[in-house]
């Protein structure tokens, strides 16, 4: 490995509770059943964040994003102490976006105010469906008009960068119902648009008890003609399920994710990876997860760290460059793995000869077909896939797992 820069740096934030656990859900989430730890929680996220200080030094945060659960149950005051300790420690880009994860129903909306006057500049509003029957299905506490005052009274309070989190393919949702929800979506015009597919996930209510679903042709109809609808009304596709009006706003925190960028997290259950170019080391850590581990200060926060084998890097880079629907530059591969692309040019060339990769000069990019079959174009890159000894120029590559 031969890693010379260091790539952009985010932070994620988890708030795990939420006042409904949905159906669908499979993130660390848990149901709010007392009153809510939330002084204590804020400080040891600062705790948590201070801990992971000395992996990042001399380094800016370029985007914060908080995730759930249901950040927007804490109240804007616990925000601004927290942005105020998390400034202390880190130097923010002149420009960061402060994404929060917001639910429509009128107790969380009434704080939207405070929320973007205590710094939160972007948020994302998850309203899942604009029709009763199908919020009533996916277990939502909110109803259609409320979602639609949420995203006005969002804009009042000052919001200019609003996302939408709508889903499709939905229990018995036919692709007029699915085309419906998505051009109400539309019609009011928010910067943002995340439209993604209902899926069945391991340890959710759905998947021990699926309802049903569309049937495979019907879910490609509802893709094909939703996809054809906002790019129709100026929404640009540049990832799996993410829309920008005009292609003004995208989402820089998730930019950041899908270019294989670092960020810290902090919270229950939260993920982080970090690039150490003193050690040549790229790691992954997660926190504990439930919160009253997390909570405890005689436990560690970290629940399990380690490194990314190197015949691994190739891998992870492409799960999450090949989302973006204009790919990477070639250089961009070096500057954030540390590898060079010639190394895995056998798979780049296979991936290219099934019609699921387009290379050049200046962008490598998955093909319709490839971003169609984006598990398939992977498989490509399985480490048992690529030369078995990795190297740059004459450097021989340190195996990282020998530490596991």
């Amino acid at each position: 490995m031969a890693i010379t820069q260091l790539p952009p740096l985010s932070l994620y934030i988890h708030v795990p509770w939420c006042v409904q656990k949905c159906p669908y859900c499979d993130f660390n989430s848990h149901q709010v059943k007392q009153n809510i730890p939330e002084s204590e929680y804020i400080d040891r996220l600062l705790q948590d964040l201070e801990s992971e200080i000395p992996l990042v030094w001399g380094r800016q945060l370029i985007s914060i994003f908080i995730g759930g659960g249901t950040p927007s149950l804490f109240q804007p005051e616990s925000y601004e102490r927290l942005f105020s300790g998390i400034r202390a420690l880190l130097p923010f880009n002149a420009d960061i976006e402060i994404t929060m994860e917001a639910n429509p129903n009128s107790v969380e909306s009434e704080k939207f105010k405070g929320f973007y006057d205590a710094g939160i500049n972007r948020i994302s509003i998850g309203v899942q469906s604009f029709q009763n029957d199908f919020l009533k299905s996916l277990g939502r506490v909110h109803n259609s008009d409320e979602a639609k005052k949420a995203f006005a009274i969002a804009r009042n309070a000052g919001f200019n960068n609003i996302n939408l989190d709508l889903m499709y393919a939905l229990p018995n949702q036919s692709i007029e119902q699915a085309l419906e929800d998505l051009q109400t979506a539309i019609d009011l015009q928010p910067e943002h648009l995340s439209w993604y597919q209902l899926t069945l996930e391991p340890n959710t209510l759905f998947y021990q008890q699926p309802p049903l679903l569309p049937d495979d042709d019907h879910i490609a109809e509802m893709a094909s003609q939703g996809i054809q609808l906002l790019s129709k009304s100026g929404y640009q596709q540049y990832e799996i399920s993410a829309y920008s009006r005009n292609g003004l706003k995208p989402s820089q925190h998730n930019l950041n994710y899908w270019n294989f960028g670092d960020y810290l997290g902090i919270g229950a259950g939260a993920h982080q990876k970090i690039t150490r170019a003193d050690e040549q080391t790229i790691t992954r850590t997660s926190k504990r997860r439930h919160p009253k581990d997390y909570l405890n200060q005689q436990m560690d926060l970290i629940d399990n760290n380690k490194a990314i084998a190197m015949n691994e890097l190739p891998l992870e880079f492409m799960m999450n460059a090949l989302r973006l629907k204009e790919g990477f530059h070639p250089d961009l591969f070096f500057a954030h793995t540390g590898l060079l692309l010639g190394q895995i040019d056998p798979a780049l060339k296979h991936a290219e000869s099934l019609g699921l990769l387009e290379i050049s000069k200046e962008n490598i990019r998955a093909s319709e077909q490839g971003y169609q079959f984006l598990n398939e174009l992977l498989e490509c890159f399985m480490p048992e896939n690529l030369p078995k000894n990795l190297q740059v120029g004459d450097i021989k590559i340190k195996n990282l797992m020998e530490n596991n």
